[in-house]
Formats: structure tokens, sequence, C-alpha cells
């Protein structure tokens, strides 16, 4: 600021920058007052200032329609994904339950293979129809034995199972309901 009162040179060493005048203002106009500067600036940051609400309101929209849209863009995608995100979700806790059910059936699987395997053999069927069945060979002589604590047998009536009292259905109610 020191050389304001003389003329500039230039890089070819005149003051009237270099014989061509040609697109530069003279002097006297290159000189900018503090209002000026003051001009500029408020200009160029309202500038900047339209170009950021410009791009703040997107298709001239207000801020408050903005925002609705946005939710209701936000909200539209969440029930896009909302349906689908349930199907999948049921369908794993779904798949999960089979995959159980798979592992039970095979482990069944097994045991009952297990158990073919030792009804092949014939002795093993012959111990199984004299346990479950009474069976005998022929010329044996079965004897059953009897301890104090096993209760004998009613005749006609299999094991653990109770005798069935004489009469109708209703009359047993009846007997039910009158005797309390």
């Amino acid at each position: 600021m020191a050389d304001r009162g003389r003329a500039r040179t230039r890089r070819n060493g005149r003051a009237d920058g270099g014989g061509s005048s040609r697109g530069r203002r003279p002097e006297s106009a290159r000189r900018t007052t503090t209002t000026e500067v003051r001009a500029r600036t408020r200009l160029r940051r309202s500038l900047a200032a339209k170009r950021a609400s410009g791009a703040a309101k997107v298709l001239g929209m207000s801020t408050t329609r903005r925002a609705a849209v946005v939710a209701i863009v936000v909200c539209a995608l969440a029930f896009t994904i909302a349906v689908p995100l349930r199907t999948y979700l049921s369908q794993k806790s779904e798949v999960t339950e089979q995959q159980q059910l798979q592992s039970e059936l095979q482990r069944s699987v097994t045991q009952l293979e297990g158990r073919k395997a030792e009804l092949s053999d014939p002795a093993q069927i012959e111990a199984e129809a004299r346990k479950r069945f009474g069976f005998v060979k022929p010329g044996e002589t079965p004897y059953i034995v009897q301890l104090p604590e096993d209760k004998a047998p009613e005749q006609g009536q299999p094991q653990g199972q109770q005798p069935v009292p004489a009469g109708s259905w209703y009359e047993k109610l009846w007997d039910q309901v009158a005797g309390g």
C-alpha cells in the first residue's frame, strides 16, 4: 500500500502495462474503496447463500414439505422392507424347527434300525415271545412264580386294568350323582 501515489510498473518496465491496453481498465478504475469492498463481500456472500438455498430448495419446496417427502420416502422404504423381512424371519424359525424335527426323526430311525437288527436274530425273537406272550415250546412245562408282593391277576382281565362294574352308563352316572 506504500506505492499508492505512484504508477505501478509491469514486467516489461512500462507503467502503462506494456503498450497494450486492450481489456484492461485504467488505473483510476482499479482503485477500490472500503465501501466497494464491503459491497463486493456482501454480494459474494449473498450469491453463496443463494447457491446454498438453491441446493436446499430441491424442486422449489419449502423445508416442511421436503421433510414430509423424506418421511414418506422413509416410511415407504420401511414398509417395502418389512414384509420380506417378516417372511424371512418366520421362514428362518420354521427351518430351525424342521431341522430339529429331522434330527429327532433321524435318532428314531437309528434306534429302530438297531431294534430291527436285534430282531433279525431268531434267539431274540424266541426270548421276546416267551417274555411278552408266555409262549412255551412243545414238551416244556411252564411255571409261574408268584411272589408275595405280586397280585394275582383276575381271570379274564389283563394286568393293569380295573374290572368293569355291571350296568349301563346312565345307571353308573346316576349312581355317582346320587351317591355323591
